[in-house]
């Protein structure tokens, strides 16, 4: 059986997400205690993929993920997934709200339930821990009266119980994970892709809008845009882009050429079916028909064929 890595521990959003990113076969879940050695794990061959979380519509990015999908030996991503992020409040049998004096969670998870603690808990101790599920761990083992934490936790902290459920400043957050293998055969495109890439462009006046334009002449929507910094280069970043379309489709595999030419280097983090299905929206000019019918009479040109 298939072995998948994901940021653990055990209860988790991630394993949540990555149960439904391989729910299609078998596999093991293998839980890691940081993206790095997730994706380690995945490099080395020791799995054959990771469940990692990529951002947040509340919080933005996740650096980590970010940063170690730069590092080392390429990684892409094969499949994306995005996770309501509902939280509950987990309690030992017996807790009552007006009994809680400290709250555990990882400080993402209290950041987006900031408003409902101060209104329904406003004297209780905040205490950050790793994870999630690291929170309901100590709940468990009597360290904190109460945590916030995945629904999912509970399968693995069975002594516990849920006192408050769907707890979200936000009602709609949703948070986007990736499944991540070593390079290989990509999906098929769909119509519905997403390629996500990592970018250092030349400190020039106009670099960053030159790339841009790369995207905007073939009629590419631009989703999303990060600057990260490089970290023994003081002063310099990395773009993360992701975009619609698959590197199969002609308006992509062009717009990369030239990024390829454009920028001191480009890192491919893979072309996948987005988890909306949304189709992308193309403009006749920059279709796959247009872009076939142009080469071909480029062709038609060199060799002599013109009508």
């Amino acid at each position: 059986m298939a072995q998948i890595a994901y940021l653990g521990p055990a209860g988790t959003f991630t394993e949540q997400a990555t149960r439904s990113l391989t729910g299609d076969f078998d596999a093991e879940l293998v839980p890691c205690e940081t993206v790095p050695l997730a994706l380690a794990a995945v490099r080395s061959g020791a799995v054959l993929a990771a469940g990692v979380p990529v951002e947040n519509s509340v919080e933005g990015s996740v650096p980590a993920t970010l940063d170690a999908l730069t590092v080392d030996e390429p990684l892409v991503a094969v499949q994306e997934a995005l996770l309501p992020v509902q939280f509950d409040l987990l309690v030992r049998p017996g807790t009552e709200l007006g009994t809680i004096r400290t709250v555990a969670s990882h400080p993402h998870a209290l950041a987006q339930v900031r408003g409902w603690l101060a209104e329904n808990l406003p004297d209780a101790e905040v205490r950050a821990t790793s994870s999630t599920a690291a929170g309901a761990a100590a709940v468990a083992a009597g360290e904190f009266d109460a945590a916030i934490s995945a629904p999912v936790a509970l399968e693995h902290y069975p002594s516990l119980q849920r006192l408050v459920g769907g707890i979200a400043d936000v009602c709609d957050a949703v948070t986007r994970f990736l499944l991540v293998r070593r390079p290989g055969k990509l999906p098929e495109p769909t119509g519905a892709d997403r390629t996500s890439l990592c970018a250092v462009i030349s400190d020039e006046v106009g670099a960053l809008a030159d790339l841009l334009a790369e995207l905007s002449l073939r009629g590419i929507n631009l989703s999303r845009i990060e600057s990260r910094p490089i970290k023994d280069r003081f002063g310099e970043y990395r773009f993360f882009l992701d975009f619609d379309g698959h590197v199969a489709d002609a308006r992509i595999g062009d717009a990369l050429t030239a990024l390829r030419r454009r920028c001191s280097t480009v890192r491919f983090l893979g072309s996948y079916p987005k988890a909306d299905r949304a189709p992308a929206a193309v403009r006749p000019t920059a279709s796959e028909q247009a872009f076939r019918a142009s080469a071909q009479w480029v062709e038609d040109v060199r060799a002599g064929r013109l009508a």
